[in-house]
Formats: structure tokens, C-alpha cells, sequence
């Protein structure tokens, strides 16, 4: 039983679903260990995650999937959240039991000027924890008071961004460890792909507004604001042709991922230049498809025809 369900350290965790029977009840057995209210937001899995998340004590809500910054918003709104302290997770990842500690620990007492705290995460892959290339720590903004944060409405990378007080970081981790195959997790990044591929085209073009809060906000945390800033500022700028190869490089060499040994080559290889490389193939194709005619309009068109993004 959680130790922080009364009171003013209550938190309401949020997690959002689409087929994630592998993981769900892992991750809802394991957040049960710091709170009573698990909300899963389940975009109509074929699976059985919803029977796994209520056989746990979770309570399932079922919502079609827009985009990350909508399905959360539907929770706010139908869900009857009143816990003082909001908890995203994803169904992959988990608390390590120092941290489920911290928790408990830390929350009842939380100084009332608080109004975001990060959190350290661990990312496996097959088993293996990404220690190097920069890859830990990632430092993420997962727990938040009721209505002083909300996340950004992007693409990709968004984060939680709060206001009317100060953010600190807890000292334990966090961990992402995905349990399918490389096949799934190929074709999941090839989703991803397009995704990024448009955020860079709208990056050089500007046909869509974006959610910029987390570069105009004081409590943003430093190392999510600096990473995107450099991808906008500097990565961006780059030349298609070699930035993968760059990224890489800096990655591997300059940040060490060579230390993580094979598994760890092949997650910096696949995520650091496969993934980036397959983006710039879709940034090189989509300008094709522009021939020259750069109007919001052709931008649009092609986004909603080929791509099935709507903007």
C-alpha cells in the first residue's frame, strides 16, 4: 500500500496505452508501490492491456489517439483527477526502488513553492543499460502539481512545461526498458521518422505554429532546453548529407558509447545514425515532392497526402 495517497503528497499517475500487453502490468504493479489513483488512457488496444491494467487496480479509460498533448487532456478533463500531484509514465518504464523510496518519502513534505520535480531515467536495451553517449542521465519532467503544467503540443519530444513555481530533481532513477521485438522497435522508429522529418521541415519553412514554452520558460529544465535548441539552432542547420554521421560520431567517440559494448553499439548505431540517417532520406524526398513550390498550402497538401499528418 502506497504511503503517499492522503494528503498533500497524493499523486495521480497518467499513462497512456495502445496495445501494451507486455508492459502494463509491470508498470502498474510497480506504481502501485507510491499510489492508489493509476489512470490508463487506452486508445482502443486490440490486446489485452485494458483486462492486465483493471486486473492490477488501474482505472482504464478508452479515448481515440490525436497526439500525445490531446490524450492527456481528455484525461484532465473526463477522468475526475483531484489529486494534488499529477505522474506521467509511459507503460514501458518503471521505478526503480530507490526512487519509489524518494517518493514516499519526499512527497508528504513537499515545499509549497514547488511546482515541478525531474526525473532520472535509465534507458535497457535487450538488457542493457545505455550508460554512455550521452544517454544517461536523461532528465525528464514527469511529476507536476494539478493544473500548473501541461505538455507541449508537438510532434515529437515533447515535454511537460509547469509554471508559478520552482522545479527541483530527484536523486534515484527511473528506468525505460521496452520488452519487443527489434522488429517492433524498427517500425516504431520508422513512425518516427516522418514525425521528425516534419518538425525539421517546419523548422526551415515555419508552415505550422509550434509549442515553444519550453525555451520561454524560467523552470525549464536545462538540459531538455539545450537539447532543443541545439537540434533547431545547429542540427538543423547541417547538411543532410552528413549530420547522421556526425551525430553519430559525437555520440560513439566523443561521448563514449563505444563503453557500452556491443548491445550498445547497436542501440547508438540504430538510434544514433540509422534512425537519423532514415530522417534525412524523408526530409531529401519530401523536398522533392516540393519541386521548388515551398507555400504552406504544398506543404500541407503533401503532410495530409503522403503522410497522413494533418497540421
Amino acid at each position: 500500500m502506497s504511503t503517499v495517497n492522503n494528503g498533500k503528497g497524493r499523486i495521480a499517475v497518467i499513462i497512456l496505452t495502445l496495445n501494451e500487453s507486455k508492459h502494463i502490468g509491470r508498470c502498474v504493479q510497480n506504481l502501485r508501490q507510491i499510489s492508489d489513483e493509476i489512470y490508463v488512457i487506452d486508445a482502443y488496444s486490440t490486446d489485452d492491456t485494458v483486462a492486465i491494467a483493471e486486473s492490477y487496480g488501474a482505472k482504464v479509460f478508452q479515448n481515440k489517439w490525436v497526439n500525445y498533448a490531446e490524450q492527456f487532456e481528455w484525461a484532465f478533463r473526463n477522468c475526475g483527477i483531484t489529486a494534488p500531484w499529477l505522474m506521467r509514465m509511459d507503460a514501458d518504464e518503471y521505478l526503480e526502488p530507490a526512487l519509489v523510496e524518494e517518493i514516499n518519502r519526499r512527497m508528504p513534505e513537499m515545499p509549497d513553492d514547488v511546482a515541478g520535480i525531474y526525473l532520472k531515467r535509465k534507458v535497457l536495451f535487450k538488457g542493457k543499460w545505455i550508460r554512455y553517449g550521452g544517454f544517461y542521465p536523461h532528465i525528464l519532467m514527469r511529476i507536476w502539481r494539478n493544473g500548473q503544467g501541461s505538455l507541449e503540443r508537438r510532434m515529437m519530444d515533447e515535454h511537460i512545461v509547469v509554471s508559478g513555481g520552482r522545479t527541483i530533481m530527484f536523486k534515484e532513477n527511473m528506468v525505460d526498458y521496452n520488452l519487443n521485438s527489434i522488429h517492433w522497435w524498427i517500425n516504431k522508429h520508422n513512425n518516427y521518422a516522418i514525425k521528425e522529418m516534419a518538425d525539421l521541415m517546419n523548422i526551415k519553412y515555419r508552415f505550422f505554429e509550434t509549442d515553444d514554452r519550453l525555451l520561454n520558460t524560467s523552470t525549464s529544465n536545462s538540459q531538455a532546453k539545450r537539447k532543443r535548441i541545439l537540434k533547431e539552432k545547429v542540427y538543423s542547420a547541417l547538411s543532410p548529407s552528413v549530420r547522421a554521421s556526425i551525430y553519430f560520431f559525437y555520440r560513439f567517440f566523443i561521448r563514449l558509447g563505444f563503453l557500452d559494448g556491443y548491445r550498445g553499439f547497436v542501440f547508438h548505431f540504430m538510434q544514433g545514425f540509422w534512425y537519423r540517417l532514415l530522417v534525412d532520406v524523408n526530409v531529401k524526398e519530401f523536398e522533392e515532392k516540393l519541386n521548388g513550390d515551398n507555400s504552406k498550402e504544398r506543404l500541407a497538401e503533401i503532410l495530409r497526402q503522403d503522410y497522413k499528418i494533418v497540421v
